[in-house]
């Protein structure tokens, strides 16, 4: 929301009257007149912006205007280059507008004046004669013209590669790749020199320029790189710094697919004095453009490869290492997919680099496009990538599960080559546990990228073991909490927050429970057995604000999982599932919010699963029977409750399953009516509040669906309800505290008593065939149903057209009925 001043000088603007903005315009047209451009000019740029940019259309400035604007974009102050940017992108361009940017004031073109160019181009084609322009101007030597040109070229070359590659032509990528080659190894290794100062003892002597140095300190050897160091730099080596930027953003746009051959630059050497031999060999073969950039970019990241071994001075230059690490290793992994050749000339030098590197930890980002050129490459070179994996997938998430940077370009990583790692890292769902550490400690952050990877990890192994790691991330993140903590707290600190947590940590009866938790690997159990009193300890953690960003997340994942699972998993794991979330109910981390949340998916799911495969209910009838008999659910589950009556009052049935007898049937309905006569002749233990409506609805109607499966139940239920109605006459009663709440269960009572009367009618009703429930007569063409309803259309459509073309007689108005 804008500040209550901001709001003000915006509705100014929309409001002012055109003939004010006239005056205004002449105003600033005669500022921009004058050669020196002060302050009054810089607020009245603003204000022209703030004027432009709070309409909802777009308005056309004076011609006049909008020329010394333009030409205000070439000003020396930059300010000034950026407010007539920012003003002209507001308007709509103006016919004359390319004129500035012919060959003439090419040189002098700025960053800011490209982009605004670039946002208004009319067409493809005057964008491609505009790139061609300013290609052609690079073939300028730095004595021809201002050097300072050049400082913008590749910055403007790499906008027009991200927002319009198309606009380059092949001979604009030709002469381009030509120069990048000039600029990444041919650099000078001198530092520029400044004007000398004169004096007495100026000389040649005291002017020789002197060479570049590496970041420790020595002089460099070899050719000039980005992380050269020096005091001044000559305008080759920034182009080098500038080429190399872009080197990579360069070659995935240009330089895959497609050969660009080189027709015209034979020059080097005289094809007459070429011998056969020299011809067809490869060592002296002329390459085109694309082969000889791809060649350079090997040896100038080679060489960055190596300077990245020196110690830098400077925490900065070390800084710069790595990222330029990280740039140099996807050059190569690129150069290597494009052609295949490299490899074995490659991996020699990526795995020094790993073996010098694996030990450091503060170079683990480093080691993700290293993971990535094993990933690649691994294979065609046969090189054991085990030791890449356990390091990037094993001790990463292990140790550095608190590092955002890593967590997001790690998980980046599996996003990316999700279909490879699980085809060649057998370690991927192995080390599932180590991942969750990411989802734990910073869910919010990552929860998009579990979004995508929790899939990958439900496998027929892992799906159990994986739907109690869900379960229990509120206790990951608390235990990661703990663990940071334990390393800076000191045992003896008795002002310290959470000590009596602190001290089970530490404690050595409890110190497995928590190591299970931070387990790296799965395979180890399915859950803790003593998960009780795990949970007891960490109660304590549940107000944790990490903790409970943590529980807010596991509902959205556990969704994921069950979609996930009933696509791999068979009838007799998904029966193991089911069980899971009987026991798992009353077996959370105390956080009131989340407790709900789990229950109310489980429910859901639970349903799901006995919809797809109603055996599932015959299968683990026990259990569901022995979790309804329960009264204490009834209070503290009541959602999950619900659904487990629910279910067994539809699906435990001999229609569905034939193992389905009349004397579980009896069993089911006995545990149900005596869980029903306790909850409504009783008021609510201490503490509890009434039973849902819901809920005793739920049971009733799966006791009448139970009767009407076995008829010598149906005076049962039927005597039952007329209890349950004359106690409810009677007026309030202490389980429903609610008068249309318990008028409704009375009534569905009366209806469901009134229907068990006809027998044959109630088992068709309560327990319809799967046909009858889901019918599809308007789609099936063997039977009449169709035909029936598009005679019946043709006839309303008939009877209507006719009712509308035929008068109504005068009097029919006025006709009684």
């Amino acid at each position: 929301m804008y500040s209550h001043g901001s709001e003000s000088l915006i509705k100014q603007a929309r409001e002012i009257q055109e003939s004010e903005l006239q005056k205004f315009y002449n105003r600033l047209a005669k500022l921009l007149e004058g050669k020196e451009h002060g302050h009054e000019t810089v607020d009245s740029l603003q204000r022209l912006h703030l004027i432009l940019s709070a309409t909802k259309y777009t308005r056309t400035l004076p011609p006049e205007l909008q020329k010394k604007l333009a030409t205000l974009l070439f000003s020396p102050v930059e300010q000034l280059q950026v407010l007539s940017s920012a003003v002209l992108r507001e308007t709509l361009p103006f016919p004359d507008q390319a004129e500035l940017y012919k060959q003439d004031s090419i040189d002098q073109i700025n960053s800011h004046a490209a982009a605004l160019l670039l946002s208004q181009a009319e067409s493809r084609d005057d964008l491609s004669a505009f790139c061609g322009q300013l290609l052609r101007s690079l073939e300028n030597r730095p004595s021809e013209g201002p050097t300072y040109s050049f400082a913008h070229t590749l910055p403007i070359v790499n906008s027009i590669l991200t927002h319009s590659p198309q606009s380059l032509t092949e001979d604009n990528i030709i002469l381009l790749s030509k120069r990048l080659v000039d600029w990444l190894r041919y650099a000078s290794t001198t530092q520029g020199g400044g004007t000398p100062s004169g004096g007495f003892f100026t000389g040649s002597r005291s002017r020789q320029p002197l060479p570049i140095a590496e970041l420790d300190g020595t002089v460099s050897g070899d050719f000039f790189t980005v992380l050269c160091v020096g005091q001044v730099f000559t305008e080759d080596q920034w182009m080098n710094v500038y080429s190399f930027s872009i080197l990579r953003h360069w070659l995935l746009t240009f330089h895959s697919g497609s050969t660009i051959t080189d027709t015209d630059d034979r020059s080097e050497i005289d094809g007459s004095m070429v011998s056969m031999v020299s011809a067809t060999s490869s060592s002296s073969r002329l390459l085109s453009p694309k082969e000889r950039l791809r060649e350079k970019a090997f040896q100038y990241c080679q060489r960055l490869i190596e300077q990245s071994d020196r110690k830098a001075q400077k925490r900065t230059d070390s800084d710069l290492q790595k990222a330029c690490l990280v740039e140099a290793v996807c050059i190569l992994d690129f150069v290597c997919v494009e052609d295949a050749p490299f490899v074995y000339r490659v991996f020699p030098c990526i795995k020094a680099l790993f073996g010098r590197l694996k030990s450091d930890f503060s170079f683990a980002r480093v080691l993700l496009p290293v993971a990535q050129f094993y990933l690649n490459h691994g294979e065609m070179a046969a090189v054991d990538c085990d030791c890449v994996w356990n390091l990037v997938l094993g001790r990463f998430p292990a140790e550095l599960y608190n590092d955002p940077f890593l967590a997001h370009e790690l998980l980046r990583f599996l996003r990316l080559n999700l279909e490879e790692v699980q085809l060649r890292v057998p370690q991927y769902i192995r080390n599932f546990p180590n991942f969750l550490k990411f989802l734990a400690w910073d869910s919010p952050a990552v929860v998009d990228d579990f979004v995508d990877l929790l899939p990958s990890f439900v496998t027929p192994a892992t799906a159990l073991e994986l739907l109690h790691s869900l379960l229990d991330l509120p206790c990951l993140s608390a235990t990661l909490l703990l663990q940071l903590r334990s390393t800076f707290l000191p045992i003896s600190d008795s002002g310290g927050r959470s000590l009596a947590l602190m001290d089970a940590f530490r404690n050595p009866a409890y110190r497995g429970l928590f190591l299970f938790l931070l387990r790296s690997e799965a395979g180890s159990g399915d859950t803790i057995d003593r998960l009780s009193t795990l949970l007891e300890l960490l109660s304590e953690a549940a107000d944790w604000p990490r903790v409970i960003q943590c529980a807010q997340t596991v509902p959205i994942l556990l969704h994921i999982f069950f979609n996930t699972v009933v696509t791999v998993a068979d009838k007799k794991l998904l029966g193991q599932v089911i069980l899971v979330l009987l026991e798992r109910s009353s077996l959370l981390l105390n956080i009131p919010k989340y407790i709900t949340e789990i229950h109310r998916v489980f429910s859901l799911q639970l349903t799901s699963l006995c919809k797809l495969h109603p055996s599932l209910v015959m299968d683990q009838s026990n259990e569901l029977l022995e979790f309804a008999g329960a009264t204490p659910n009834v209070y503290s589950k009541q959602e999950m409750y619900t659904h487990v009556v629910l279910v067994l009052g539809e699906y435990l049935s001999v229609s569905y399953d034939a193992r389905c007898s009349v004397k579980l049937i009896t069993y089911c309905f006995e545990t149900l009516e005596a869980v029903l006569f306790e909850i409504t002749s009783s008021a609510p233990p201490p503490g509890a509040s009434c039973p849902a409506p819901r809920v005793i609805t739920t049971l009733i109607s799966a006791l009448a669906k139970l009767a009407s499966r076995s008829h010598d139940l149906i005076p049962r239920v039927s005597l039952f309800l007329s209890k349950l109605k004359k106690v409810s006459s009677g007026g309030s009663v202490s389980w429903c505290d609610d008068e249309e709440d318990l008028a409704s269960i009375v009534t569905l009572g009366e209806e469901l008593c009134a229907l068990l009367k006809t027998p044959g009618v109630a088992q068709s009703i309560l327990n319809p065939p799967p046909h009858v429930t889901t019918p599809q007569w308007h789609q099936d063409t063997n039977v009449a149903m169709p035909l029936q309803l598009r005679a019946l259309t043709t006839l309303m459509q008939g009877h209507m057209s006719r009712s509308q073309k035929t008068p109504m007689p005068p009097s029919a108005n006025n006709t009684s009925m």
